[in-house]
């Protein structure tokens, strides 16, 4: 099996001039907790954002500014200045059993696959992993 098989495709991506409100808003609205950072100019992935990143982001504001400036606070603070830029990327034929693997070693929650011009085509997950997981156990039955 390979990435395309179980990847998400066409994942909620937000731009990289966008506020921590505005992705904070967009995890919220859509249900999601990793964002695709892509570029405002060519549409190109250079970064992620993650819903642990943001709340830590958004509770360090909390605890410095206070409930009154958290609001304002999470408006003025750009995305760039908090996503995770160096950001392991997969090609769609990527073998599964590397992909498992390296989500093992890093404890990681989601990887973006990209297109050789480093489009977003979609975004696997550990969730996609588990959904693996039980389609087979299923089949067994």
């Amino acid at each position: 099996m390979k990435v395309c098989d179980i990847m998400t495709p066409n994942p909620v991506c937000i731009s990289h001039e966008a506020s921590l409100k505005d992705a904070h808003q967009l995890m919220q609205s859509r249900n999601v907790r990793h964002l695709p950072v892509i570029s405002e100019q060519n549409g190109q992935l250079i970064g992620m954002l993650t819903h642990k990143k943001m709340i830590a982001s958004v509770l360090n504001m909390l605890n410095k500014y206070g409930q009154g400036a958290l609001d304002r606070k999470e408006r003025y603070t750009p995305i760039a200045d908090i996503m995770d830029t160096k950001v392991q990327k997969l090609g769609l034929d990527e073998p599964l059993t590397i992909v498992v693997q390296y989500f093992i070693d890093n404890k990681l929650g989601c990887l973006p696959v990209v297109d050789e011009q480093n489009n977003v085509l979609g975004i696997v997950t550990s969730s996609d992993f588990v959904k693996l997981c039980q389609r087979l156990l299923l089949a067994q039955k």
